[in-house]
């Protein structure tokens, strides 16, 4: 029986597919492995953006829920007003305090409190005022807010990042974090969600060169080597001191592209 003529051709053909085939998976393979250290980052980014905001939207719903709950706060939080006749507690010194906001966890007005002043000025030991609103014997007892009985908990801090800290006085409302870590992706992440605020509400802080001051006061400061990122709740802007944010429209009094949003910055 009489072979095909075009059996070589096949061969040829094939041959020639084969060497395509192969070109092929060599150059998907080349592009998987290029940009896999630009995947591995651009994932890490959106995490770390994503449980900076997802953190820092539930402090902030739980603090504004207590200010809700109890408008008038705690009438005998000692700040620049007197205090009234029946408040027993004359340790409190909470200078500039908002009294229907939760003041520092380590306040000496929790002294004699039960649990007494926290360690430190920690978001995980905020406390509602009001519950207790000055008129019994253990007004200062307030409730914390992150606790199982209330059914709020906060989760351990972002990875990478230091435990979110708060301030309540002259400067006005924030909390804050930061980490001392120099991964790039770190900074996209907080960059990109910065944007994400609305102008004046956040700003990030480098003091990668040095520490930078957080409140007028200068009791406060983001310590050398770090990037913090704070949110603001409250802004008294004639004292505060507000950093800035990366694209430099948050710093310049030139309306309306621009706002300085502290006239201390």
């Amino acid at each position: 029986m009489a072979q095909p003529r075009f059996r070589k051709h096949e061969k040829g053909s094939a041959l020639v597919y084969i060497l395509i085939a192969i070109a092929l998976l060599a150059a998907l393979t080349i592009t998987f492995m290029e940009p896999s250290s630009q995947q591995t980052s651009t994932q890490n980014t959106f995490k770390t953006l994503t449980e900076v905001e997802s953190q820092a939207n539930v402090i902030r719903a739980a603090i504004q829920e207590c200010v809700l709950s109890y408008p008038k706060g705690d009438r005998c939080i000692k700040d620049a007003a007197p205090l009234e006749a029946h408040c027993t507690n004359a340790t409190g010194t909470d200078p500039g305090a908002r009294r229907n906001y939760p003041i520092n966890p380590a306040s000496t007005f929790y002294t004699n409190a039960t649990p007494d002043e926290a360690d430190g000025p920690f978001v995980r030991d905020l406390r509602c005022p009001g519950n207790n609103p000055g008129e019994g014997p253990n007004h200062d007892d307030h409730e914390l807010i992150f606790t199982g009985a209330e059914g709020k908990f906060l989760p351990p801090p972002p990875e990478l990042f230091g435990e979110w800290e708060y301030y309540n006085g002259a400067d006005g409302i924030f909390f804050w974090t930061s980490t001392s870590k120099s991964d790039a992706f770190l900074v996209t992440a907080l960059t990109k969600l910065d944007e994400k605020f609305a102008e004046c509400e956040a700003d990030i802080i480098d003091a990668t060169g040095g520490v930078e001051e957080l409140d007028s006061d200068g009791d406060l400061e983001c310590a050398a080597g770090d990037v913090c990122f704070r949110l603001w709740m409250v802004m008294n802007d004639t004292v505060a001191v507000f950093n800035g944010d990366t694209d430099a429209d948050e710093t310049t009094d030139s309306p309306p592209d621009q706002r300085d949003c502290s006239s201390a910055d």
